[in-house]
């Protein structure tokens, strides 16, 4: 996402989870620093009350860390999480936001996945924002949003309103797609989900990354250095599911 659309959307999503308990279902993008700093500076009055960041990458979960901790923001935090595995917050938030992969090749079920474990983070009573490709002339963005839309309904869940084409990013195949916001909300008497399961069903897992690109990597782990801030070639490597004895 690119640097002014970055501040936009951090406010926009603080304002949007002003007062409540903010689950992040990965962030590439450190929508939740930012949302973090912007609130701890004083730059904004409202933002939510907690941000909890589940992502795979050891790196951003270490940085998101000892960014708290020299800043002093207590109400940022991490864990080391790859969304094939069971949640393990079920229920204990109030809203998520994710901006997964968006789906182009396998219909939207890498957006399902990680929308799913949104899903349980609130436990089915709650609030998420979604960030998928919207483009009104290609085929495929316009697709996977019918199809995320569909997986929203299927699980309780309603489309409350929806930002178009609202996001910019640096790609170099298509510099000009965009990206919207979906807020989904969860329908009024749906069953209160308590307990989460690992994903192993294939057929979702397919193309999971891009064409031919399937999901391989659990974790992607730091290495420990002490000049922190300097970019290595050195300083991760790759744990597979294998490894991790799966």
């Amino acid at each position: 996402m690119k640097t002014g659309d970055m501040v936009l959307q951090s406010e926009m999503v603080a304002k949007w989870a002003d007062g409540k308990r903010l689950a992040f279902i990965g962030d590439g993008d450190a929508i939740s620093v930012s949302v973090a700093y912007l609130m701890h500076r004083k730059i904004l009055n409202y933002g939510p009350t907690r941000i909890q960041v589940f992502d795979f990458d050891e790196r951003i979960c270490g940085a998101i860390k000892r960014f708290a901790d020299r800043e002093r923001i207590e109400t940022l935090d991490s864990t080391l999480y790859n969304v094939l595995d069971a949640f393990p917050d079920v229920g204990r938030f109030d809203c998520f936001y994710t901006n997964p992969p968006w789906g182009a090749s396998n219909g939207g079920a890498s957006v399902n996945v990680f929308s799913q474990r949104g899903m349980e983070a609130v436990g089915n009573k709650g609030e998420g924002m979604i960030v998928i490709a919207d483009d009104h002339e290609l085929d495929w963005p316009q697709y996977v949003l019918a199809e995320v839309q569909r997986f929203a309904l299927g699980s309780g869940f309603y489309i409350q309103r929806m930002a178009s084409k609202v996001h910019l990013y640096h790609l170099d195949d298509n510099p000009n797609l965009r990206s919207c916001n979906l807020m989904i909300k969860s329908l009024p008497g749906t069953p209160e989900v308590r307990t989460s399961d690992a994903i192993t069903d294939q057929d979702r897992l397919v193309n999971f990354y891009g064409d031919g690109r399937p999901i391989k990597i659990r974790y992607v782990r730091e290495r420990k250095r002490v000049d922190y801030g300097m970019a290595h070639d050195d300083e991760y490597q790759y744990e597979t599911f294998v490894q991790g004895g799966q």
